[in-house]
């Protein structure tokens, strides 16, 4: 039963590798760099190392600002999400993961007479506005240094392109990471609260409950990456602005250097020490930051490179995901609790009861290894037909 309410948060997941996680490739894609099924590998592994390893500081955020207690209202509020980021994404539209999953906690919120923590809100309304900014002033600065680099340097124009690619490869690697870490509390935030397993241990490594939960939103976030993320890659990587591969690897690295440093406990603890204010560890959207970066690059080269019209059309995005999540998420809770009477919350703060505790640990356990083992197996079988497909063109360009 458990595992029939943790679907609405893997539908979610995948809404996030269709639309989000392809931001971290879109540029590189979309500049005939990096093969789409090389770029989907990498950011399916390293997606699942960032969720299972980094991906509890901004959970704990996202749970101040609405701790869902109720498993069936978990169920609902990931629901709500995931579906106005699947209708805007199959309108071709980037939208914000974070924004449809905060509008639908405000809503259970607002349903259950839950009050809203204003403090965590406005952490998280503020990266709204700081991550795309520094983006793009990550983005200004790095594209100016390999410009200099480049201009400095005494290398073969063939070199170049092939070191810009396998930096394309270890900076889309790393912001697979940064995602993972940064963007899974958007799909199993919710679920933590009212899920809580027992820890699992698989000899060479031990998974804390909400690990374990990540572990399983971050296949679904690469089964997104794999299955249906190629119509948003060309809207960010071609459509706002034609990108060179060099600033393909700018975008890459901006975005993955915002969303980690919005992920990592450890740099926000060291900050602390300098006597200098944490920083706040909230879900980002990646698809803001990489717009941002692009608008950088477009600032550095001129205002008139830039599409206004593709921008205009994704700010319009980020202003109606989160009012038509929270009015999704306000519907469906009403319509689960009194034409089905499941639990979907309540305002006294009690966590919701998993009865079948012991169990459900176990089962997911081995859910988890099957999990690994499928992917893997997936994985492989990617890679030795992406080697083939390339080997068939080279035969058939030198014959």
């Amino acid at each position: 039963m458990i595992f029939l309410f943790l679907t609405s948060g893997l539908f979610l997941g995948w809404t996030l590798g269709a639309n989000d996680a392809a931001n971290v490739f879109g540029s590189a894609v979309g500049s005939r760099m990096i093969s789409f099924t090389r770029a989907a590998v990498i950011a399916s592994v390293f997606v699942i190392l960032g969720a299972v390893i980094q991906g509890s500081g901004a959970s704990d955020t996202l749970g101040q600002l609405g701790s869902v207690n109720a498993v069936g209202g978990a169920f609902t509020v990931a629901l709500a999400a995931g579906l106005t980021v699947f209708f805007m994404t199959k309108a071709g539209l980037p939208v914000s993961t974070t924004q449809a999953i905060v509008g639908a906690i405000i809503g259970w919120n607002f349903f259950t007479a839950n009050a809203v923590d204003t403090g965590a809100l406005l952490q998280i309304v503020a990266t709204w506005i700081t991550g795309p900014v520094l983006g793009a002033i990550f983005a200004y600065a790095l594209y100016h240094l390999v410009k200099v680099t480049r201009r400095r340097i005494k290398v073969h124009l063939l070199k170049y392109e092939s070191y810009l690619r396998v930096g394309l490869m270890i900076a889309g690697a790393f912001g697979a990471y940064s995602l993972g870490a940064n963007n899974i509390a958007n799909v199993m935030g919710v679920f933590v609260p009212s899920i809580p397993l027992q820890e699992a241990n698989f000899g060479l490594f031990t998974l804390s409950g909400a690990q374990q939960l990540f572990f399983i939103g971050a296949i679904a976030i690469a089964a997104g990456i794999l299955t249906y993320s190629k119509k948003v890659m060309e809207t960010v990587g071609s459509s706002l602005l034609e990108l060179s591969s060099e600033a393909a690897f700018v975008v890459v690295m901006s975005q993955a250097l915002v969303l980690f440093i919005f992920s990592s406990t450890w740099l926000s603890a060291f900050m602390v020490r300098l006597g200098l204010p944490p920083i706040p560890l909230v879900p980002v959207s990646s698809t803001q930051v990489v717009v941002g970066a692009v608008v950088g690059i477009g600032l550095y080269k001129g205002v008139r490179n830039i599409n206004v019209k593709v921008l205009g059309s994704i700010a319009s995005g980020w202003i109606t995901t989160p009012v038509a999540a929270g009015l999704s998420a306000f519907l469906l809770l009403f319509i689960v609790r009194n034409l089905f009477g499941i639990d979907v919350g309540h305002s006294t703060g009690t966590p919701g009861h998993v009865s079948e505790g012991i169990d459900f640990s176990l089962l997911v356990k081995y859910v988890i290894i099957g999990l690994l083992i499928i992917t893997s197996i997936y994985l492989v079988y990617l890679i030795t037909k992406e080697n083939r497909r390339t080997e068939r063109m080279n035969k058939k360009y030198y014959d």
